[in-house]
């Protein structure tokens, strides 16, 4: 059975962001990713965790680039590539 991308990206941010010590905010559509503690490295740690549990990387599918703003936007490049 697969994973909800959702629930995969909320649970993989929480993850790390308790793995750094830092507090886990609610996860909202709306909830902007930089404000979330991650940083640059995070981001990759995440899209390589989510890599691992979904099975692909969406943004080396793409033939354009994306930087998503907030988390329904993140979760939305994930979707399209499911």
């Amino acid at each position: 059975m697969s994973v909800p991308v959702r629930d995969a990206v909320t649970q993989e941010i929480s993850e790390l962001l308790l793995e750094d010590g830092l507090p886990v905010p609610e996860l909202e559509d709306d909830t902007v990713l930089l404000e979330t503690g991650l940083d640059s490295l995070g981001f990759a740690v995440l899209v390589t965790r989510l890599e691992l549990t979904l099975g692909y990387d969406p943004f080396t599918l793409m033939t354009d680039a994306v930087y998503p703003r907030t988390l329904a936007e993140f979760v939305s490049v994930y979707e399209r590539f499911a």
